[in-house]
């Protein structure tokens, strides 16, 4: 009797070593299951799409990674840096954009870039802050650049003044896109259109009387694609005219 406690003992010892090793041998299978393939095209856009809904600043490696269902070290194989990453969702947003033309008028040329990459800020909101931050670094902007000062070049302008002109299209394209992108934001949140009308109708008639007399004008042209482009024309008259009088404009080309 004693002798059979002992085997049945020595039976349930090997069974449970069995057990462990399968059950380490599945976990080990587990561990080794290779992660969810990426590509670069996968990484940026994935990137761009979550840069546009909570800001550039809120996006890391490890929450890309996290969102991309990966480990952090895949996605340093694409990237070294995050300003690397950066770089790339600002180039990947940029090609949205139509290509600059290479021919026509030089106020057509330059239209035709700003209000390309106007389309792609209020599409792409996050591409405002990339582009502020590295506005030469990349393929992407320095080709944009050089078809911008190309057409400032071509239509006359010495080269301090067209880099001053591209510098003041710039800030223009950025400001006006930041914002559009806020009042968009506006337009959809009732709570915000509450809080303007208050706003609004608090405001004295008698110490505001143009702004009081004029608020439904002011509310309609606040955003939208409209206001852009005519802000876009004024600045483009000014230019012409610039090199009509004769001004810093009449450096050969």
């Amino acid at each position: 009797m004693y002798e059979y406690k002992i085997e049945a003992r020595k039976q349930r010892n090997r069974a449970g070593r069995r057990a462990v090793a399968t059950q380490g041998s599945t976990n080990a299978g587990r561990a080794r299951a290779p992660r969810r393939a990426v590509s670069h095209e996968v990484i940026v856009s994935t990137a761009l799409r979550m840069m546009d809904t909570h800001g550039p600043d809120t996006v890391t490696i490890r929450s890309l990674a996290d969102s991309l269902g990966v480990g952090a070290m895949t996605l340093y194989t694409y990237f070294r840096s995050k300003d690397e990453l950066y770089d790339a969702v600002r180039d990947h947003a940029l090609a949205l954009a139509p290509p600059p033309p290479a021919e026509g008028s030089w106020d057509d040329r330059v239209r035709a870039i700003l209000m390309g990459l106007h389309t792609v800020l209020i599409e792409h909101p996050s591409l405002i802050q990339l582009m502020a931050r590295r506005p030469l670094a990349g393929h992407e902007p320095a080709e944009i650049t050089e078809a911008h000062l190309r057409a400032l070049r071509d239509a006359g302008f010495d080269p301090a003044t067209a880099a001053r002109v591209h510098v003041t299209l710039l800030y223009y394209l950025l400001g006006s896109g930041m914002w559009e992108v806020q009042r968009i934001a506006d337009q959809h949140d009732p709570e915000r259109r509450r809080q303007f009308r208050a706003a609004v109708e608090a405001m004295s008639a008698r110490d505001y009387p143009t702004v009081v007399a004029m608020a439904p004008e002011l509310a309609q042209t606040a955003s939208g694609p409209g206001q852009f482009e005519f802000g876009l024309e004024l600045i483009i008259a000014a230019l012409r005219q610039r090199l009509g009088d004769g001004g810093d404009g009449d450096g050969e080309a």
